[in-house]
């Protein structure tokens, strides 16, 4: 690389080991084009004065926002709305919205957002409200029963073979479709995704991938780096580029003192329990660096036959390196699921490292229960120094160095409309119009800036100037926005199927490694059979050259 490249990188915020992990992804390649087309970056004159305003709500540093702002970002934000629907136009309407109300976030925001819809509009929404662990249980009854209840659903993709497949959603009108600038999304957003036999039938307001966060003051301690050495740990003490190391440090750690508590000091952080199918992401998180090689686009299934990978080496020693930690985790941790390891633990100051979506990065500022907000920093996923090459049954060493499959968990939450809101013209044009209200453009940066649920998803997320002008420090949110977006854009990224059942796949999957975990089996081995066989089952029950067409067909087979 040019010396004048790689210093323009460096002022721009990129680290030496993130250039590393990134250098193959297009997100680099953009760096090295023009850092404004890897980060968004434009001149902070062309911001939007609307923008900048809701970005001051309440203020990057002034604790959580409140209902009251919510509120009063949802009416600043209902300009695109009030073009295509009149003063009271939806009088008497009521519709029914079923979503999450995790860690007060999700559902309680759409409530403040939607108020100054429903003032407007005269419609009327009911909620129901559901846990994450509840949500698939929940939603899969709906449909075996065929008793959906509700109007309005925030559904993550993989949830799209079982709604959208089974004919239970609205197609998306052509007038939604511009007032949300669906142009503007990440291109891993944009079609197949939110779509079904070509259709459309999602407004994304989410773009999931797992990113790696980790304290920066546990990696510039000088008393852990002199330790380090005297140990005779290979290489110097800085944050892990591999999951390897990830153990390594973990396992350093052990016993010693956190830096900015006090208390006693743990490196990595595992969710050990079962999270209604969503903790199978974090073992996933450790998987893709071993199972996803880059010649070969399948991890999960074998893409001729539906057998499950879930039990070959590079899953078995993902969950080993669970296992071989489990020692140096917050004690109680069997019963941690991922809600605890980022919101109880890390940002409130327990753990050196955490795998998780972007609420991270997006509450270590803006939460009144975070106090790493000034000690947080960022990357994609660790790698693996070897990957595991299923086609010629063994491990490989890449000659470009280690192998990095950053994991685009959930591939994002979105709004759909149901059917069921569609029997009468009013009633659906009220539903999409709450929808796009949601989904709107400016209205999804500030969900993407503050604690929400959310994580930066459209290409005008990746603004840098619009975060600095709301307080964010510029060496923090460059951080954690190369993150995001190398992550999408990565060449090797693990993108999961969109095939029907996918979570009653990972559901078991977790009913089994509980069982794991707490040592029921004689071996690794013997627990990861017992998931691959249970996966059998269920590709069997819901039809096996179905799931074969389906899975090869978002693998772009």
């Amino acid at each position: 690389m040019k010396v004048e490249l790689y210093e323009r990188l460096m002022r721009a915020g990129m680290t030496r080991r993130r250039l590393l992990q990134g250098a193959a992804s297009l997100g680099a390649v953009s760096a090295l084009g023009g850092l404004g087309s890897a980060l968004g970056a434009r001149p902070a004159a062309a911001q939007s004065g609307l923008r900048a305003e809701i970005l001051k709500i309440p203020g990057v540093g002034m604790g959580s926002p409140t209902d009251a702002d919510w509120q009063k970002v949802g009416e600043l934000c209902l300009g695109p709305i009030k073009e295509v629907v009149q003063e009271g136009e939806f009088e008497g309407v009521e519709l029914t919205f079923m979503g999450l109300n995790n860690q007060n976030l999700h559902n309680f925001l759409f409530r403040g957002f939607l108020k100054p819809w429903e003032a407007y509009t005269g419609a009327r929404i009911n909620w129901i409200d559901l846990a994450q662990a509840d949500y698939n249980a929940r939603l899969q009854q709906s449909i075996a029963t065929e008793t959906v209840d509700f109007d309005i659903l925030e559904m993550g993709a993989p949830f799209e073979g079982d709604v959208c497949g089974r004919g239970l959603a609205d197609e998306m009108p052509d007038w939604v479709k511009s007032l949300i600038d669906m142009e503007d999304y990440v291109g891993y957003l944009k079609e197949p995704v939110g779509t079904w036999d070509g259709r459309t039938y999602r407004i994304s307001i989410d773009g999931d991938c797992h990113n790696f966060n980790y304290r920066k003051d546990y990696f510039e301690n000088e008393d852990f780096a002199r330790a380090w050495a005297e140990e005779g740990h290979e290489g110097p003490w800085e944050p892990p580029t591999t999951w390897r190391k990830v153990n390594e440090v973990s396992q350093f750690l052990a016993g010693k003192t956190d830096p900015l508590t006090g208390l006693p000091a743990h490196g990595y952080l595992d969710p050990l329990k079962g999270w209604g199918g969503f903790a199978f992401y974090f073992l996933g998180s450790r998987a893709t660096a071993y199972a996803k090689h880059p010649d070969d686009p399948a991890w999960l299934f074998d893409p001729d036959t539906m057998k499950p990978r879930v039990n070959n080496a590079a899953w078995v020693r993902a969950i080993q390196d669970v296992m071989d930690i489990m020692a140096t985790q917050p004690p109680d941790q069997i019963n941690a699921d991922p809600g605890t390891t980022a919101f109880q633990q890390f940002l409130a100051g327990t753990g050196a490292m955490v795998s998780w979506w972007g609420d991270v990065g997006a509450s270590a500022k803006t939460s009144d229960t975070s106090v790493v907000g000034d000690v947080t920093a960022f990357s994609i996923l660790p790698g693996s120094d070897e990957v595991w090459n299923h086609a010629k049954g063994e491990w490989e060493t890449l000659a470009s160095g280690p192998n990095f499959a950053p994991n685009m968990a959930y591939i994002g939450w979105g709004i759909y409309v149901m059917k069921r809101a569609a029997s009468d013209e009013r009633k659906r044009k009220a539903a999409w119009s709450a929808a796009a209200h949601l989904g709107g453009k400016d209205i999804s940066l500030w969900c993407s800036a503050y604690p929400s649920g959310f994580q930066p998803y459209r290409n005008s997320h990746f603004n840098v100037p619009e975060w600095t002008e709301a307080g964010y420090d510029e060496l923090f949110i460059n951080d954690f926005l190369a993150s995001q977006s190398e992550s999408y854009n990565h060449p090797n990224a693990a993108i999961e199927p969109r095939i029907p059942g996918i979570f009653q796949y990972y559901s078991v999957a977790e009913d089994e490694l509980a069982k794991i975990y707490a040592g029921q089996y004689g071996s690794v081995q013997e627990g990861a059979d017992a998931i691959a066989a249970a996966w059998e089952r269920i590709t069997d029950q819901i039809g096996r050259e179905s799931q074969i067409a389906l899975y090869r067909a978002s693998l772009g087979l």
